[in-house]
């Protein structure tokens, strides 16, 4: 059944051409948030618990499937481009810092997809299922060749997820909603860095992937008429990451010789809370408020073992991949305009403290606290379609990395660097109502959001 389940999340992976988030992620570490829904993306996810972004909102607060009326699908297509390079380096040895600066980590950007789909089975009862990217990374300060003056601690990086979550939501009385999601999450990974600070030095590659299961609980309030409020909670996943590690000539692995070994290592996803408020101030405008809590603090050094449960050793020393994070926090506020029947209009604000400090920050990851400006459109084509848009720009603050001997990751190498990294991100979306609109749909509560479609 496992290598059942474990064949199905890879295909789906395959299948969805799962692109992944630049190192300058737009949310702390390895989390992708803007690749969730083109309405959020609007309002910077301004009342995501609340079901204010939409069916996406789904994502984010599994009792939100409970504002949607009828069978609905919603599919959307993100481009993040993101730009850092570290630079201003300074290194104990002239001869490393000759090598220079790193490349673009963001490379080329990514494309990130994500999909929704609810059906009202009952008047109170919800079934649906998202399939999200909710965890990326591609970093590559190497360039095409590997050589930079920081390659021992890094040359590339990548994640990929796609997570999978069939959801229940059920209608209690006509103020509160209850919702529940199981997590289905496939990760992949590979990393790789120099093995010595000259030109075309060897290398050393850790790759692996896993799957693992987690879930999602949520509630919803109608206190009154034309205000909701919403809560939920995500689990920690933690993923068993099973693969391998090689080396490109000395040092050997294990201390024998060895040049490859199959490893594996604990790798966790942080758990969360998220909660919002959506209120409708007249027939025109809708305010929105967002705060999320994400446990980063549970990513600390994480060790790299043989499948036997002994160390992997390079060189001398064990193998561990470092994070020594601090948990994040991210508010956000956005507004709603309804300009006609067909169109509506919003914009968004949002400020985030990343999980990342200058004593923690790696080479792949250039993340710091961030400020989002956000804005985007919502265009009803018939009664069935609506296609949605939008745009954020991300500005973070001066990322910079410090080893100096005393941080979590340790090495020979004393480095200092500087990036500036800056974020843009679109996405566009359709939702389409599989069921016939005008057969009235018997819906508990009346005071969801404007952008929620009955």
């Amino acid at each position: 059944m496992k290598s059942l389940i474990r064949n199905f999340l890879s295909l789906t992976a395959a299948a969805a051409a799962l692109a992944v988030a630049a190192s300058a992620a737009q949310a702390s570490s390895f989390s992708i948030r803007s690749g969730q829904g083109a309405e959020g993306l609007g309002m910077a996810y301004a009342g995501a618990a609340s079901g204010g972004i939409g069916l996406a909102a789904m994502a984010w607060n599994p009792a939100a499937i409970t504002m949607f009326a009828g069978r609905q699908s919603n599919w959307n297509a993100t481009y993040l481009a993101a730009s850092a390079k570290y630079s201003n380096i300074v290194t104990n040895n002239p001869a490393v810092t000759a090598l220079g600066d790193s490349d673009n980590l963001g490379i080329n950007g990514a494309f990130i997809p994500a999909s929704y789909n609810s059906w009202q089975v009952t008047d109170r009862l919800f079934i649906g299922l998202t399939n999200t990217a909710p965890f990326g990374l591609r970093s590559k300060p190497g360039g095409s060749d590997g050589t930079w003056a920081g390659q021992t601690y890094g040359r590339s990086a990548t994640i990929r997820s796609i997570n999978i979550s069939p959801t229940v939501g059920y209608k209690i009385n006509d103020w509160i909603s209850v919702g529940a999601a199981i997590q289905m999450q496939y990760m992949h990974v590979d990393q790789k860095q120099a093995l010595a600070a000259v030109p075309g030095a060897p290398g050393l590659q850790l790759r692996g992937d896993s799957y693992d299961f987690g879930y999602r609980l949520g509630v919803t309030l109608t206190p009154f008429a034309g205000t909701t409020i919403g809560v939920a909670y995500r689990s920690a996943i933690t993923q068993t990451i099973s693969g391998w590690a090689a080396t490109q000539g000395a040092p050997a692995l294990n201390g024998v010789g060895s040049r490859f070994s199959r490893v594996k290592l604990d790798l966790p996803t942080p758990a969360s809370v998220v909660a919002g408020i959506s209120h409708t101030i007249n027939d025109r405008w809708q305010a929105h408020l967002g705060v999320e809590w994400t446990q980063w603090s549970a990513l600390k050094s994480i060790p790299v073992d043989n499948t036997s449960g002994t160390p992997l050793i390079v060189g001398a020393a064990p193998a561990a991949i470092r994070f020594n994070y601090k948990d994040s926090w991210y508010l956000s506020g956005g507004v709603e305009y309804n300009y006609s029947q067909a169109l509506t209009l919003r914009a968004g604000v949002a400020y985030e403290w990343s999980a990342v400090t200058d004593r923690s920050r790696s080479v792949f990851i250039s993340d710091n606290n961030r400020l989002w400006l956000a804005t985007g459109l919502s265009y009803k084509a018939t009664d069935k379609l609506t296609f949605d848009l939008g745009y954020t720009y991300i500005a973070v603050n001066k990322a910079r990395i410090n080893y100096n001997g005393t941080t979590p990751t340790p090495g020979g190498l004393l480095l200092t660097a500087d990036a500036k990294p800056s974020i843009h991100v679109v996405s566009a979306g359709l939702t389409y109502r599989w069921d016939d609109p005008t057969v009235a749909q018997s819906v508990v509560s009346k005071s969801a959001p404007i952008s929620v479609r009955y």
